[in-house]
């Protein structure tokens, strides 16, 4: 049963809210498997992180799936939901509109480097409103901009018929149908769903498959699944078919991208 943690638009009391003054604040929180910080937003742009655990964060009609030493800014006025795949530690920081490290209403996931975890640890111990805190904030600006991008985005449509197709293949990542298989289940010809993936979405409906079977492989990994039983649980044919794909989407092998570097 999922639990709602946050139904507002404010983080959790107005002291937490970033100022002129305090531009760049940390919020932090452990929270359980399932737990989930309802649909909101607000004024401030953030970055949400997790040192250890697996988010899902919805927001912009797409999905993330968040692993640890990765994050995701969050800009401001997007309303986004969190929800916790892993019992996570829960580190946002939340970001001045004139101090945002990013333009554009576009969520990014980025790679958190050492020192960026250190920084954001850091904010933890800092005193509220002190000098150190003052000096911390432009140094993760710095860290932010440097912050390497991953294609770990997997957008959702909006249209019922697209909408259930995708949904199925969420449930069900290694079905091997065809798309005139799902057409005949959600009631709409082949041709029609060919279109709506490429108006909504942008892309095939292969490419799609092939983000959401990325997408999955995500919770899987960091689960502690081995490499085999992932690429199986995710319809594809071999675990090096699987580590291929892995690597020529994001630049490394499935192993070196969950270590912890």
């Amino acid at each position: 049963m999922s639990i709602e943690i946050l139904t507002d638009t404010r983080p959790h009391a107005p002291d937490k809210y970033p100022t002129e003054k305090r531009p760049v604040r940390l919020s932090a929180r452990n929270l359980q498997t399932e737990e989930i910080i309802r649909m909101h937003s607000h004024d401030w742009g953030q970055l949400t992180y997790t040192p250890r655990g697996m988010l899902q964060i919805l927001a912009n009609d797409s999905t993330w799936f968040v692993p640890p030493f990765r994050a995701i800014w969050i800009p401001p006025r997007i309303g986004h939901e969190v929800r916790i795949v892993e019992p996570s530690h829960l580190r946002v920081l939340y970001f001045h509109t004139e101090f945002s490290p990013f333009e554009g209403n576009d969520c990014l996931v980025l790679e958190v480097s050492p020192l960026l975890r250190e920084l954001i640890a850091s904010m933890e111990e800092v005193e509220a409103g002190s000098k150190r805190e003052a000096h911390l904030a432009p140094v993760i600006m710095d860290e932010l901009h440097a912050a390497k991008h991953l294609p770990i985005r997997l957008p959702m449509p909006r249209d019922k018929r697209l909408k259930s197709l995708c949904e199925t293949l969420l449930t069900d990542p290694a079905a091997s149908l065809t798309l005139e298989d799902y057409a005949r289940q959600v009631g709409a010809s082949s041709r029609t769903l060919t279109r709506l993936f490429e108006q909504e979405l942008d892309m095939s409906f292969t490419a799609w498959r092939q983000q959401m079977r990325l997408a999955k492989a995500t919770p899987l990994i960091t689960s502690g699944l081995a490499l085999s039983q992932v690429a199986a649980e995710l319809g594809y044919a071999s675990q090096s078919a699987f580590s291929a794909m892995f690597k020529k989407t994001f630049g490394e092998s499935p192993s070196s991208f969950f270590r912890h570097k």
